[in-house]
């Protein structure tokens, strides 16, 4: 049976040499392509591949395929690897299944003890729940769109029951936990996981931040200064109490000083006492004292004592035999 993809067609009689066959020889039957039926094939083939090609889903790592047929969901993949779909028939719709990153916009906050502060945040989200998620949500955008109002009221209703001071000292996360506890299970009615809320910048308006500023360095100076007051007089009393408590123990000392003194003297002179009781010692001590006296008076160079008859000193000295 010939081939149907093929034409034939017979060369003529002469040879390859401009000449006749010579006897015996037959005319050559050569094949060539026919260019309707290969024409078909290739359109064919191609049209095998683009079907072929519809039919392949890949999908990646960090996404999830919806798999819609007639717009309603009729699978979801979340594993990454080659599913197949219906061509014509099933659509695929391709999600984010990473942690996916929403800034809000600065916002104006006021506080309970009525101060304005801006507040300036992220959200950090995904989708837990594709086939919820595309149900009640059209797109991306109206998703952050709801993050932004959730987040925004839950900043807003968290930072007006907190004064300012503790706002300002939360912002160590504190204040990103009450958000998150406050906004709850909000988000999951939407497929939604809200990962965390974190704060960039809280702070004061620019119109009145210097003012503020000042006058909390004023409240601390004066903070400072009465701290001050009450530690120079601190201080001082207790400078005034160590002084006192040093002049009595001085005062004592001194009382005991001169009672070991006096007692010192008084057994000092009663073992003199004791010692020139007799008579012959008692002379000698006379003697000795007036030698001291004698001393005393005629210290220097070149004196002469001149004592009258009278004078207990030349008495004594005159009784020396």
């Amino acid at each position: 049976m010939a081939d149907s993809t093929y034409s034939y067609s017979f060369v003529d009689n002469k040879n390859d040499e401009g000449g006749n066959f010579s006897e015996g020889q037959k005319p050559k039957r050569v094949k060539k392509p026919h260019p309707v039926r290969n024409t078909f094939l290739i359109l064919a083939a191609i049209a095998l591949l683009a079907v072929c090609d519809m039919a392949c889903v890949v999908t990646k790592e960090d996404e999830y395929t919806l798999i819609k047929r007639f717009g309603r969901v009729e699978r979801v993949v979340s594993t990454s690897g080659l599913t197949f779909k219906i061509p014509f028939i099933e659509t695929e719709t391709k999600l984010d299944r990473e942690v996916l990153l929403f800034d809000l916009r600065e916002s104006d906050v006021i506080t309970l003890d009525k101060k304005t502060m801006v507040a300036d945040s992220y959200v950090l989200w995904r989708i837990v729940d594709p086939r919820l998620y595309v149900q009640t949500l059209n797109s991306r955008s109206e998703a952050e769109s709801r993050l932004n109002t959730i987040v925004y009221n839950s900043l807003k209703n968290v930072i007006s029951s907190m004064n300012q001071l503790d706002v300002i000292s939360g912002r160590g996360g504190v204040l990103d936990a009450a958000i998150m506890e406050n906004i709850g299970d909000a988000l999951s009615r939407y497929g939604i996981e809200l990962v965390s809320v974190e704060t960039k910048h809280l702070d004061l308006p620019d119109d009145n931040k210097n003012a503020v500023y000042e006058r909390m360095i004023s409240e601390r100076n004066n903070i400072a200064a009465t701290f001050t007051a009450q530690g120079a007089s601190e201080a001082k009393k207790i400078r005034n109490q160590t002084d006192n408590e040093i002049a009595i123990m001085l005062s004592q000392a001194k009382a005991e000083a001169e009672k070991t003194v006096a007692a010192g003297e008084a057994e000092y002179m009663r073992i003199i006492a004791k010692a020139y009781a007799d008579e012959k010692r008692s002379d000698f001590y006379t003697f000795v004292r007036a030698l001291d006296a004698a001393k005393v008076m005629m210290q220097g160079q070149d004196k002469t004592l001149i004592l009258p008859p009278d004078s207990p000193i030349a008495q004594i000295f005159g009784t020396i035999e």
